[in-house]
């Protein structure tokens, strides 16, 4: 799978004549939760020529394959392909987005040129903001767990709750992104005990594509406590993160340079 998707991402280069600096995977194979049935979840940044950005109109700054937009070559039905234009990228970096971290800490890389990652990677610490990527991952934990609560529970759904929690708690606790993959973080947060064998067993039957047939009490209340902690945290905690735009435009600067060869 790893070639096709390769081959993919050359096709598309070819086609939308643009230069894929970094293709990773994202998801549930990133996350250790995977099962034979899985999507993959490819995620990609890429970058146009140089008269592409010089135009006084906005144009479209994704790239969604096969939804939006198609290739010439067969694309197998369980690869699911999105990118963002490099500036689209680097304007959410600033904004330290947790989608766009999650894609820079992913364990399943494609590919990645130019030594463009690494330079993102170098700035994320100096404009990390723990607030900013916890509020969205209790937000996006409160959402699923609701659909809980209103709904018949659900093994994907639990797993969207938890997930997300445990990114928060790591952050809470040490002010960076943490591992991808649920089994180490589990491990870091977790101590030994009934809680942490239940959230191991729920994913278990995740990658087994089994089922919950009922909502777990334990691991709701844990799932309380852990909304109620991190705002609390969230109110007592202020980060005061510098402007990065002028280092974020000299890495554009730079890449699309070497990009072109311009």
């Amino acid at each position: 799978m790893e070639e096709h998707i390769i081959e993919v991402l050359k096709q598309i280069e070819k086609e939308y004549e643009v230069r894929i600096l970094y293709a990773c995977e994202v998801g549930s194979r990133t996350w250790g939760v995977s099962s034979e049935v899985s999507d993959y979840d490819v995620r990609f940044i890429y970058i146009h020529k140089t008269d592409w950005y010089l135009s006084i109109d906005q144009k479209r700054d994704v790239l969604e394959i096969p939804k939006h937009e198609k290739v010439n070559i067969p694309l197998d039905p369980i690869v699911d392909m999105s990118g963002w234009e490099l500036t689209k990228a680097l304007r959410l970096l600033r904004k330290s987005n947790p989608g766009l971290l999650e894609w820079l800490h992913s364990n399943i890389i494609y590919t990645q040129t130019y030594s463009f990652v690494a330079k993102m990677q170098q700035l994320e610490p100096l404009i990390f903001s723990p607030n900013a990527c916890i509020y969205h991952y209790v937000k996006m934990a409160k959402g699923n767990f609701k659909t809980i609560r209103e709904k018949e529970p659900n093994i994907k759904t639990y797993i969207n709750v938890i997930r997300p929690l445990l990114m928060a708690k790591y952050i809470q606790k040490y002010n960076r992104m943490g591992n991808l993959d649920m089994n180490s973080l589990i491990k870091e947060l977790l101590p030994n005990g009934v809680l942490k064998t239940n959230i191991e067993n729920i994913m278990k039957l995740k990658s087994t594509g089994e089922n919950v047939k009922k909502q777990n009490l334990l691991i709701d209340t844990f799932i309380d406590e852990q909304f109620t902690d991190l705002k609390h945290y969230v109110s007592k905690h202020k980060h005061n993160i510098p402007n990065p735009t002028p280092q974020l435009n000299q890495l554009f600067r730079e890449t699309l340079s070497k990009a072109w060869d311009n």
